[in-house]
């Protein structure tokens, strides 16, 4: 089976940003590695590129294999669930 890539776009000063990553450091490994997460920092250069491609305008965003699933942070459960669509 392979792994879905699950990216998070993040800001250095975003505390939503920093709720989420610890959301998802918690809740990945229920997932039996189904997920490779990747951050992203949007101020990067690579970041940036990125994000404007897929139309991201501000932080957090949640894609999974660069289809955006979440434009803000979403509540736990709700995370959960549109994982388990995806493993």
């Amino acid at each position: 089976m392979s792994k879905h890539t699950i990216e998070l776009f993040y800001g250095l000063t975003c505390p939503h940003c920093r709720t989420l990553k610890k959301i998802l450091k918690e809740i990945l490994p229920e997932f039996d590695e189904k997920f490779e997460l990747k951050e992203t920092l949007v101020s990067s250069p690579k970041g940036w590129i990125k994000s404007a491609k897929l139309g991201i305008h501000s932080v957090p965003v949640l894609a999974i294999d660069d289809k955006i699933i979440f434009r803000s942070l979403p509540e736990k459960e709700e995370l959960i669930n549109k994982l388990k669509e995806w493993s």
